[in-house]
């Protein structure tokens, strides 16, 4: 790129998606039915419910939706529009599980840039999607302008849309500001009112949060964005409440076109698609084979032929996973044509592409925190703890494998480029590896489970049975001599009860005294079956009965001494 003239993007579109997870509302329930809640809220809320064009008027229907459908596969058309859907049908698979809402009263964003100057957005819409029966939501948030030198395209990349700042430059100086941000973010209204704004500066207060709440704060802009919903590390009411995820740089996709797409270099490719600092002149410090790896994982070259020069080979797409980047040429209709172009294909039929495999991730990192909370929260010693951490290891296993069956695709497409891309952004994700480590802990905290279970039937069948063996010793003597032993019991109604409270008590007494040493008293019958013991040895065993059982330790120890004895000639 010449620095003297660098190359214009004559529109830039950029869609940041930002994953996170919600709360339980209900302790105990399956299904929070998160979005309901944010319906329902009707005082300064102003997310409203958006309907599709499947949902409206049969005039609103053109063929652009119809070419959005029939890219994805029957099973994802099902997952993403529905099947038979109606405002009244049950949240399920006869409407689609997801469920988008969308503000209106954002106009635009003014972002403060690096060298002092401003730079308005036009905001194109900003939506919430959530997902049935998974406690994940995305943010969506789609910019755009026009005329956009190539260094402040890449400012954008590498700047806009960070949750939080991850360091301030100047230290503990009082004039010290974020690094690696925008200068200021401004929510602009319908009439250009300023509605909220960052607070990157505010160093102080994202040091006391993580100190108070081991948890990171978002900028206060994104908490404006995201209201009535609230952080969960916050002291502010709200019922519905989310936290991050990974990490703070928002996933996004951006749509650039040139005049003349060839006159990028290969560092300027290597910048967008990476989202790195702004060409300062110098060159990248990546050796060639970093250099080489990256155009071969993360850029797909399908229509991109540079050394033809032609219209219809001047296309390149890179999806590095968090990022994903579309650059062709200006005027094109086969690629800015908003309506029949790729940058109607961007805007729908990729764009919901990177929705599904970023809530993929989404859903697999919230079942992963699921699982973390799980074991953290348990204590072996305490019994209520012991059963929570059961229930909840159940409901996530329950939940996994509801995922699985209706919302994991290996496939969403059979289009050639909608088909790589997805398995692009999947791979650089790296979903299919998250999803085969969560399947293998669940299976291990599956397998724990049913050993427990199994380990204390073990052990409740034992103590039945020394006490059955017990009992079978009652039963054969009342057999053979009959019930009454004794004279008949009183004929006064008091002497009758007063006879049979004499004879349950000391069953009673026996009873839960013999359930109360059945472990020591199964030890003891093991020892009198084991022929390789000596007389003297399974008296040993009898006398360990009543000797005192205080630890594991000591039960460990004596299994061993018992071991022990067995192997003596």
């Amino acid at each position: 790129m010449s620095a003297s003239t660098p190359p214009v993007a004559r529109h830039f579109r950029q869609i940041l998606m930002w994953p996170l997870r919600l709360m339980p509302m209900r302790a105990g329930d399956q299904v929070q039915r998160h979005s309901e809640a944010l319906a329902a809220i009707t005082e300064n809320n102003p997310w409203r419910e958006q309907r599709d064009e499947f949902t409206g008027a049969p005039t609103d229907f053109h063929e652009r939706h119809y070419r959005e459908f029939v890219t994805f596969l029957p099973h994802v058309q099902r997952f993403l529009y529905g099947q038979g859907r109606s405002s009244a049908t049950l949240r399920g698979y006869g409407e689609s599980p997801i469920r988008v809402f969308r503000r209106h009263d954002i106009a635009a964003v003014r972002l403060g840039c690096e060298d002092g100057s401003t730079l308005d957005l036009t905001v194109q819409h900003i939506d919430l999607y959530f997902f049935y029966d998974v406690d994940v939501v995305l943010l969506v948030l789609e910019v755009y302008a026009d005329d956009l030198p190539l260094p402040r395209v890449q400012e954008l990349l590498f700047r806009f849309g960070r949750a939080f700042p991850a360091k301030w430059t100047n230290g503990d100086s009082n004039d010290s500001r974020a690094a690696q941000c925008m200068r200021s973010v401004q929510w602009l209204g319908r009439d250009g009112e300023v509605l909220a704004e960052s607070d990157y500066g505010d160093r102080e207060r994202y040091l006391r949060h993580v100190w108070e709440h081991r948890a990171s704060a978002i900028g206060k802009h994104w908490e404006y964005l995201l209201s009535p919903m609230v952080l969960h590390h916050s002291e502010a009411d709200g019922d519905i409440r989310y936290r991050q995820l990974e990490y703070h740089r928002q996933p996004k996709m951006t749509f650039l076109s040139f005049d003349d797409p060839f006159a990028l270099t290969r560092e300027d490719f290597v910048r967008l698609g990476q989202a790195t600092q702004p060409d300062d002149g110098r060159p990248l410090p990546y050796s060639e084979e970093v250099m080489s790896e990256f155009e071969r994982t993360s850029c797909y070259d399908r229509f991109w032929v540079p050394g033809r020069r032609s219209e219809n080979a001047s296309t390149r797409v890179i999806c590095t996973g968090p990022s994903m980047v579309m650059v062709g040429m200006h005027g094109l209709s086969g690629y800015s044509d908003p309506q029949n172009g790729l940058l109607a294909e961007f805007r729908h039929q990729y764009f919901l592409i990177g929705l599904i495999a970023h809530f993929h991730r989404a859903s697999l990192l919230m079942l992963m925190d699921r699982l973390v909370v799980a074991v953290s929260l348990l204590d072996a010693d305490e019994a209520d703890s012991r059963r929570r951490f059961k229930r909840s290891i159940r409901q996530t296993m329950e939940i996994f494998l509801r995922f699985s069956h209706r919302y994991w695709f290996g496939e969403v497409s059979k289009q050639s480029m909608a088909k790589d891309l997805f398995d692009m952004w999947t791979r650089n994700l790296g979903n299919d590896a998250l999803y085969d480590e969560l399947r293998a802990e669940i299976l291990d905290m599956d397998n724990y489970l049913e050993a427990d279970d199994s380990r204390r039937q073990n052990e409740t069948l034992l103590r039945l049975t020394v006490v059955t063996i017990f009992g079978l010793v009652g039963t054969i003597v009342t057999g053979f001599l009959g019930m009454n032993i004794f004279d008949g019991p009183p004929t006064t109604l008091l002497g009758k009860i007063g006879a049979v409270v004499v004879v349950a008590i000391p069953t009673l007494v026996l009873t839960f005294y013999t359930l109360k040493k059945s472990s020591a008293l199964s030890e003891f019958f093991d020892a009198v079956s084991d022929d390789t013991l000596t007389p003297r040895q399974k008296v040993r065993a009898f006398l360990r009965i009543w000797r005192p059982r205080s630890s594991a330790a000591g039960r460990r120890r004596n299994d061993r001494i018992a071991a022990a004895a067995r192997t003596r000639p």
